[in-house]
């Protein structure tokens, strides 16, 4: 028994991921079935980590590329709390006393 997965990338490049699931000797099937998945698993986490590390370092590049730009206006809409909307309720604000 075997486990078979295929990753097709974005440019429409395919990689193909095999494990064996055999269990040793006499051991339970299911064992052998759970350890395959596990490898896979394995598999997919290093496939994926080669593809994002090269994209959040493009990301980090464009970070500070916006950075040197001076554009501050980001992080100025953040840090606006009156912008901010609230769709669980109504406002969480203390009315204001009668005088």
């Amino acid at each position: 028994m075997e486990l078979l997965g295929e990753y097709v990338g974005l440019d429409g490049q395919r990689q193909e991921l095999r494990v064996s699931c055999e269990a040793p000797g006499d051991a339970d099937p299911f064992q052998g079935l759970l350890s395959g998945v596990a490898q896979m698993r394995e598999l997919v986490a290093e496939l994926f980590s080669t593809l994002v590390q090269p994209e959040a370092q493009d990301r980090v590049e464009a970070a500070s590329d916006q950075a040197l730009d001076g554009d501050e206006d980001d992080g100025e809409d953040e840090n606006n709390i009156d912008n901010r909307t609230n769709s669980d309720g109504p406002s969480a604000k203390r009315p204001k006393p009668p005088s």
